[in-house]
């Protein structure tokens, strides 16, 4: 039946309108319900249905108009893809059939499917490709699909195509926004763990600062973090933030291969327990009964040491994914070789400690102790000797200098071990607070000759260094030089800032002793040198000990110091 024009421009004017609702649509699936709609409406079809196909050609989604839920649960299957629909797969062109029964391809229908009896078909293609089809079927007025119905349906189906193309790229983009939003959030986690783990040597603040950065990313209400015992066969409890914190302490050492921590442990792969319940290697059921239903355990690895192990708990009954799971072993090996610097650095803390007490042990046994164990017989000689008075107060004279000779040792000890810092006072005031400090503790004469010119063109680093030589060059001539008198002075010789320190003390000779010179001198060689300068020292047996020490120093002349032309 041939349209009068009128009834064309309706019809055209209604498809027009249809169009544009579909362009605004965006959701692939509510789309394709549209599509259908409006198909049915525009050829007054009691049934519709619209099937988008995946890249090969099978139908992925299958949407039908004029079927009640109901009855499409009774039909015994849905399309396969066989009869009359897999003949307009295969097609470029629409497929319109008076009786579908009568058709060489029809196949029937299945159990439980309504009467259709015409059938007009309309591949959506976008170019080469086909991306789905639009069937139509039991023409309401009429009884029979005609032309001007297929000339329309084909108009639908390349707004249909343009459509469905649009929304699949929005969805692609929404995808790969997600994705990349993800990764922001991925790589903000591993910036904040670098950030942390290289800031610090403190373990404590390393483990806490890991889980706690661990768990807000996965959003888990509990975690823990065990480490290897040196025994490298047990695991113990160190930290645990977050939920029921009294039920993970219950059970805070397991042995390598128990238990979820243990497997991780002994498998140096992460573990993910979701059915907990089920699993006989979980033996942590006071957990369960908590309400956890989920746990990840990942192995903290350094290279091919294994440090310990990180958990994370969840009530939830989401999963976790396998990018969690990847990004918790990332976070794990950065944290496994942090953790293990920071031990290494504990431990070299507490081996200077037990060196610097060896060192001091063997001088006091050395030189204190041996002292009084002098006076201590001079003593006992001396009341042997009472019947001589003349005798034993020498004796006893000899005792008290001796005593008060070892007294001066231990304040020398003691203003060796007394930690001092320059502050903010200057050079010059710090060299002068240091020689008020010894001359307190050893009794002998101090001098200081302060520098012609301010200090101003010395940087903090060579004052720290001029600072730090000083005190050690006192400290070993109140140990060690026995001198009655110190002199320090400061002054500045062309490019260079010099500080001499000169005591009148025993001195020693330098060929013989130095190898057996202790860690003072090496200090003051790698302060100055630091610094760009250098240090000299000269000694003589009787005569005492010179340290002179320079760094380099420019003098700015001032303005109005410079020549006129």
């Amino acid at each position: 039946m041939l349209l009068t024009r009128e009834q064309l421009q309706e019809r055209l004017l209604a498809l027009h309108r249809a169009s544009l609702e579909l362009v605004k649509d965006v959701s692939l699936e509510h789309l394709l319900e549209q599509i259908a709609k409006a198909a049915c409406e525009q050829a007054g079809a009691q049934y519709a249905a619209l099937s988008v196909s995946n890249g090969e050609g099978e139908p992925i989604t299958f949407v039908t108009v004029g079927l009640t839920g109901e009855q499409f649960q009774k039909i015994e299957h849905p399309p396969i893809g066989a009869g009359l629909i897999g003949e307009l797969m295969n097609t470029e062109f629409a497929l319109r059939v008076p009786v579908i029964r009568e058709h060489p391809k029809s196949v029937g229908f299945p159990k439980d499917h309504p009467e259709m009896i015409p059938f007009l078909g309309v591949p959506i293609r976008a170019g080469d490709q086909q991306l789905g089809q639009i069937y139509l079927t039991n023409k309401i007025e009429t009884g029979v699909f005609d032309e001007n119905d297929e000339m329309i349906i084909q108009m639908l189906a390349a707004y249909a195509s343009a459509a469905i193309q649009n929304a699949r790229l929005v969805e692609q983009l929404r995808g790969r926004d997600a994705t990349l939003t993800r990764r922001n959030v991925d790589m903000n986690l591993l910036n904040d763990i670098a950030s942390t783990l290289t800031s610090s040597l403190e373990l404590d603040e390393i483990l806490e600062h890991t889980l706690a950065l661990v768990m807000s990313y996965l959003n888990v209400e509990a975690g823990e973090i065990f480490l290897l015992e040196e025994d490298k066969t047990t695991l113990r409890l160190v930290l645990h933030r977050g939920e029921a914190a009294e039920i993970f302490w219950n059970r805070n050492i397991f042995q390598i291969g128990e238990g979820y921590p243990g497997i991780a442990a002994q498998t140096r792969k992460p573990l993910v327990g979701t059915h907990l319940t089920e699993d006989k290697n979980f033996i942590r059921a006071e957990l369960i009964r908590a309400g956890f239903q989920q746990i990840a355990c990942i192995p903290l690895l350094s290279g091919e040491n294994l440090i310990g192990v990180m958990n994370t708990a969840t009530r939830s009954a989401a999963p976790i994914d396998e990018r969690n799971v990847e990004m918790l072993v990332a976070v794990a090996t950065w944290a496994g070789l942090a953790i293990e610097n920071a031990q290494l650095h504990a431990n070299a803390r507490r081996l200077a400690v037990l060196e610097e007490r060896n060192r001091i042990g063997m001088d006091l046994h050395d030189g204190i102790i041996q002292s009084i164990y002098g006076v201590g017989l001079t003593l006992e000689s001396a009341r042997y000797g009472l019947d001589d008075a003349s005798a034993a107060k020498e004796r006893m004279q000899h005792a008290i200098d001796q005593l008060n000779h070892t007294i001066r040792d231990i304040r020398a000890y003691i203003l060796d071990l007394k930690p001092r810092q320059l502050g903010t006072e200057g050079l010059i005031n710090g060299i002068k607070r240091l020689l008020m400090e010894y001359r307190a503790n050893t009794f002998a004469e101090t001098h200081f000759t302060e520098p012609s010119l301010d200090l101003n063109e010395l940087s903090h680093a060579q004052s720290v260094a001029l600072f730090h030589i000083c005190q050690e060059a006192l400290a070993n001539i109140a140990k060690h030089a026995k001198a009655k008198k110190v002199e320090v002075a400061l002054w500045i010789a062309q490019d260079r800032l010099l500080m001499e320190i000169k005591d009148n003390g025993k001195g020693f000779e330098i060929d013989k002793t130095q190898t057996t010179l202790g860690h003072g001198l090496a200090n003051m060689q790698t302060r100055v040198r630091s610094v760009g300068g250098d240090f000299d020292l000269s000694s003589n047996l009787g005569e005492g000990t010179t340290i002179l020490v320079w760094v380099p120093y420019q003098i700015n002349p001032k303005p109005n110091d410079s020549f006129e032309s």
